[in-house]
């Protein structure tokens, strides 16, 4: 399996792209952003862009992959909707336009949130966003589109928030955020959970597009062990 990761030195991303580079079937993984990640894996390939709105000279590099997990993400606060929009939408949509055209064949995951506005019509500014998001790659010709709607989420193995928001309240967090996953397990996921439901529906898909925490870590699970099927079901 051969995967693409948006978003590899974000906290999500991190995550991903540790399972992936731990899985034995992932026979290549490429990671497209502005910044390098600073892993060292002969596997690993890393695509630097300056302008991730622009992928036409990148689209030679693009092309021969199974899946992309696109981990790219801004927090709202602060934020005008236009501008979020600009950075949640509209870069989101320009990767997979061009992902779609160049690989029909692919699984896209894409990392929401949870109480996204599928109806787009919803008070929250950034859910309403989200809700645009999930709805225009549902309509894209991949093989299948996945949208992940996780809420909190620990990060595990050294994998750190870029914003200093996140960072401090996961300083504040931690000694509980275990806890709290292990007593409430649906509603608190971790970097782990993420990366392993990922891989588990390239592999094998799901029963819905939309997933929640709860079929996240449900999915999670099922990645305990190599599977070379990439049917999606």
């Amino acid at each position: 399996m051969k995967v693409l990761i948006f978003g590899a030195t974000g906290m999500v991303g991190q995550g991903v792209l540790r399972e992936c580079l731990r899985a034995p079937d992932v026979e290549a993984v490429q990671t497209v952003g502005r910044t390098r990640t600073g892993q060292l894996d002969p596997r690993l390939v890393e695509l630097i862009l300056p302008d991730l709105m622009d992928y036409r000279a990148a689209e030679p590099s693009l092309k021969g992959f199974d899946a992309c997990f696109f981990c790219l993400g801004v927090s709202s606060a602060g934020m005008q909707e236009a501008d979020y929009a600009r950075l949640t939408y509209d870069l989101t949509l320009s990767a997979a336009q061009t992902l779609a055209s160049l690989n029909p064949q692919m699984t896209f995951v894409y990392v929401s949130g949870a109480s996204t506005d599928s109806t787009e019509r919803g008070r929250s500014m950034w859910a309403r966003v989200k809700g645009k998001t999930e709805n225009a790659l549902q309509r894209l010709p991949f093989k299948a589109v996945y949208l992940f709607r996780p809420g909190v989420i620990e990060p595990l193995n050294g994998a750190r928030s870029k914003t200093r928001a996140y960072r401090l309240f996961y300083t504040v967090a931690k000694p509980f955020l275990s806890t709290l996953r292990a007593l409430f397990p649906n509603h608190i996921l971790s970097t782990e959970d993420i990366g392993n439901a990922m891989l588990a529906v390239a592999r094998h898909g799901a029963p819905k597009a939309v997933l929640e925490v709860a079929d996240i870590r449900a999915l999670s699970r099922t990645a305990s062990g190599p599977a070379l099927d990439l049917h999606v079901g």
